[in-house]
């Protein structure tokens, strides 16, 4: 039975999911699961050091056994473009939504590994990534809470798309594959926009177009914030 345009596939979000750290989210979005871990280092980057204030930053990669056929792992310090340009991605997501200087001069580093490749592991290693991102931080200031803290908002993110002149919301690979014009949407809990990607596969779109898939993402993104709120309120 194929999924409502305006509905979001089934997300299962599990909490300390790593015995060895608390700050670890196995985040499941229909056939896409990502593993994201938040680390905590009481220092900056040296280029940071006496400014008084942390740092936050991601790295991303795709298991050999997420996709078929099998990815081959990164080696030797070499990381393809796509990879270093998703894990930017998420680094400057997640940053968009810290007051660093709360942070004090600390840095967290959120790991996004993923272990199971269905379309849309940039968005949902974002909106996981936030989770673990919120339990580090709940663990160095325990008192501090989004609004209260280093923690300004929330942020999630979420794919939609035109497919035979219909839009769709969330892709998974199938509709990727098929989809005539793809965007990517990071949205703070608020409602701001921190970052769109949007790109049309030998195809166009005009105005309407994008008002129509901004208004679905916009949707999606506040059922992702309404889930991340419940699994760091359980």
């Amino acid at each position: 039975m194929s999924r409502p345009s305006d509905q979001i596939r089934d997300v299962e979000i599990q909490r300390g999911y790593l015995d060895a750290n608390p700050a670890s989210v196995l985040y499941r979005c229909g056939g896409t699961i990502v593993l994201c871990t938040a680390s905590v280092e009481e220092s900056v980057p040296p280029w940071m050091a006496g400014q008084g204030k942390g740092w936050v930053t991601a790295e991303y990669n795709m298991l050999p056994g997420s996709t078929s056929p099998r990815k081959r792992r990164d080696r030797g310090g070499k990381i393809d473009g796509r990879t270093t340009e998703i894990q930017r991605l998420i680094g400057r997501s997640l940053r968009s939504i810290i007051d660093l200087k709360q942070l004090g001069e600390r840095s967290i580093t959120v790991d996004c590994d993923v272990l199971q490749a269905d379309g849309g592991t940039r968005t949902a290693s974002i909106t996981g990534g936030f989770i673990a991102l919120s339990d580090a931080i709940s663990q160095i200031l325990p008192h501090s809470e989004i609004g209260n803290g280093p923690l300004r908002d929330s942020i999630a993110a979420i794919s939609v798309g035109l497919i035979d002149s219909e839009i769709k919301l969330d892709l998974d690979y199938a509709l990727d594959s098929a989809a005539d014009v793809d965007m990517n949407v990071i949205m703070t809990g608020k409602g701001r926009f921190v970052e769109l990607q949007g790109t049309g596969e030998e195809a166009t779109f005009d105005e309407d177009q994008l008002q129509e898939m901004l208004r679905l993402a916009k949707l999606g993104i506040q059922e992702l914030t309404r889930l991340q709120k419940e699994a760091i309120d359980s």
